[in-house]
């Protein structure tokens, strides 16, 4: 059974509760700055497998992980590059998601499916920033729609699509913009544009040098 909220009726104790319930493996689709997101538990497989499932979304598909203060990075990877540190003071908090490689044994491998990284975007300020910091717990977050379907901004459309596969969802209306978080990887000291997003690539070029991956959309390795 899903229990829905309208966000802005989210008190403390409620927001406490859900927290508590994610801490032990509970669903709940959720709004964040760019569109609906469908988060779980990043350390408990179980419930990583469930947002699959739900999702119908592919294995080799690796799931994005929402963070909602710098402190929980540590819990993730071990090693933050020059780089790396450049993006996160340009960006953070905000709509850029990087790909970090992972600190050995953080992970189930599902979240990073099967790879050495994991990809992380801090929150910027929100409701469900709140329920992250009060679960104690980064949580994986890829978009609240079917694999292959439109991307999650419209509320009624989510509900049809979700309700009775998740614990929780919570509604702040519909999002006017199904525009995404860029997704970035780093090597040889450049960005590598996985998915270009609500930060542009020349965004981020006036920050670090960008390098072109001509056949990245054929290249699995980067996804």
């Amino acid at each position: 059974m899903t229990t829905y909220l309208k966000a802005e009726n989210l008190d403390e104790k409620t927001i406490n509760k859900i927290a508590a319930d994610i801490k032990i493996g509970k669903l709940f689709i959720f709004p964040t700055d760019t569109v609906y997101g469908i988060g779980a538990n990043v350390f408990l497989e179980n419930s990583c497998k469930k947002i699959y499932e739900i999702k119908k979304r592919p294995s080799y598909k690796p799931l994005s992980v929402l963070i909602s203060d710098l402190s929980m990075l540590s819990e993730l990877v071990d090693e933050i590059n020059p780089v790396e540190q450049k993006l996160i003071a340009s960006f953070w908090p905000g709509s850029l998601t990087i790909r970090f490689k992972k600190k050995d044994n953080s992970l189930p491998d599902i979240v990073s499916a099967g790879d050495e990284y994991v990809r992380v975007r801090l929150l910027k300020p929100s409701i469900t920033s709140q329920i992250i910091s009060a679960s104690k717990v980064p949580i994986v977050a890829p978009s609240a729609n079917l694999s292959g379907k439109p991307t999650g901004v419209n509320i009624k459309n989510i509900l049809q699509e979700f309700n009775g596969k998740v614990d929780y969802i919570i509604d702040c209306g519909d999002i006017k913009t199904d525009e995404v978080s860029t997704i970035v990887a780093i090597e040889d000291e450049k960005a590598i544009i996985i998915r270009e997003g609500k930060i542009s690539k020349e965004e981020i070029a006036r920050i670090v040098p960008i390098k072109d991956i001509n056949t990245l959309s054929k290249d699995t390795k980067y996804m």
